[in-house]
């Protein structure tokens, strides 16, 4: 074996002594999810009554590279008791590894003809690296012939069939719910299958990283290109229909944001009261610069499905002039403060706030005038020359940036991971001929 350890974090002990049917590990990338996957899958080779059992993934060549020959692979750890056949041996022309009195075939999803060959009977294990690039045939005929279904993936396209056939038919277990992005969780919406277990992984798992290593990979990702949002940030997005590229240039820190000269700051508020949906009311700061830059510089996000106590109209406006006040410290002075038009709820208890307690803010509804289409058009050619900027504290606005996408079927937007998209444009809608040099669409 190498002079590396196979370092388990808690939550690796407590995935190896899991016994589940089906098996699904997502996550960042150099989570360490294939070499203790591996690990497990092994385990499970070795107490199955099966003698049969496969290993797959994209080809022959990468499954020799990344799990069998690597350091803290299958030959390492496992040393003698493992013997691989690359050209097949005896009885078992397909490449293979000889296990104790075991054989586990070698396929690689890219060769129909030899996966046809191979799956012709029943199996024990089934190892699936990198699921979401395989070939959905050989996804569907393999794990339908095995007792036991293993599938590492990074994140990738959610409208991807492994996804609604398989992966969101999984649960992570409660106690590791919260380890996984809560959009994430959000889409194992499928009807859960008895036993399947969906396991989240990131590098905090991973103890054989060092932080000057998780630093160094981090970096060399570019934010806001969809790479960076599958393996760093664990996040599920698709390579098109995204309606918003966000590049490194338009995300900046506080710092930053606080060398520009503003001249106007507004605020958004979009709002949603339902405790059955993860619809949020969103609080959305902007500052406009001299430069004609848009900044979004603040956020405050509430969902009352967290809520014991839900939110109620009457509940928004203290927490909004709280805000306000807030960002007027760290910021600047906000007068306006445009609210989604159709709550006229939250307008008027805003209003009446105003009336009873006095507030040097302005409650009013947001200016809707200028369609969806022609908001999106600004604002993908503000981005496109950094004319519009995020400071990076706030999160969430990034998150739905770098998820809020088309429709499959309908040349429009998707009507979700838009709240503060909408609470944000909200602010800029009256101020619009202040940004860029774009001009103005009616």
């Amino acid at each position: 074996m190498s002079d590396e350890q196979l370092l388990l974090s808690q939550k690796y002990k407590v995935f190896l002594k899991h016994d589940a049917p089906v098996e699904f590990l997502e996550g960042t990338t150099a989570a360490g999810k294939t070499t203790v996957g591996v690990f497990k899958f092994m385990l499970k080779v070795a107490n199955s009554p099966k003698k049969l059992h496969i290993l797959s993934g994209l080809d022959l060549g990468t499954i020799e590279k990344n799990i069998i020959n690597k350091d803290l692979g299958i030959l390492d750890i496992f040393g003698a008791m493992v013997q691989y056949n690359a050209s097949g041996r005896g009885q078992h022309s397909l490449p293979h590894l000889a296990f104790k009195n075991k054989i586990i075939y070698v396929l690689g999803y890219d060769n129909k003809a030899r996966w046809k060959k191979a799956l012709g009977g029943q199996y024990g294990c089934l190892y699936i690296d990198e699921i979401n690039i395989a070939d959905m045939e050989y996804v569907r005929e393999a794990s339908m012939r095995c007792d036991y279904l293993m599938g590492t993936l990074n994140p990738d396209d959610p409208s991807l069939p492994v996804y609604s056939e398989y992966i969101n038919h999984s649960r992570p277990l409660p106690k590791y719910k919260d380890d996984a992005p809560e959009e994430i969780n959000q889409m194992l919406n499928e009807e859960p299958k008895p036993g399947w277990v969906h396991w989240f992984f990131s590098f905090k798992h991973n103890l054989g990283l060092t932080e000057e290593k998780v630093k160094q990979i981090i970096g060399n990702v570019s934010v806001g290109t969809k790479l960076y949002k599958n393996k760093i940030q664990g996040l599920r997005g698709r390579s098109t229909g995204l309606i918003f590229n966000l590049r490194k240039g338009n995300i900046i820190t506080p710092r930053q944001a606080k060398e520009f000269k503003f001249n106007l700051f507004s605020c958004g508020v979009d709002t949603s009261y339902s405790r059955e949906s993860d619809d949020t009311f969103s609080f959305t700061f902007t500052g406009f610069t001299v430069c004609r830059k848009k900044i979004t510089l603040a956020e405050q996000i509430y969902n009352n499905k967290d809520l014991q106590v839900p939110l109620s109209p009457s509940d928004i406006p203290p927490k909004l002039i709280e805000f306000l006040n807030r960002c007027k410290s760290d910021w600047g002075f906000a007068r306006n403060v445009f609210i989604d038009s159709a709550d006229q709820a939250t307008i008027l208890e805003c209003q009446k706030y105003k009336r009873a307690n006095g507030s040097i803010y302005m409650f009013q509804p947001a200016w809707k005038k200028t369609q969806i289409i022609d908001r999106i058009k600004l604002e993908t050619g503000w981005l496109a020359h950094e004319e519009s900027l995020i400071v990076d504290t706030c999160k969430e606005h990034i998150r739905e940036r770098n998820l809020y996408s088309w429709k499959e079927d309908k040349d429009e937007p998707e009507d979700r991971n838009d709240h503060t998209v909408n609470s944000d444009q909200y602010s800029w809608l009256p101020y619009k001929d202040r940004i860029g040099n774009t001009k103005e669409v009616k």
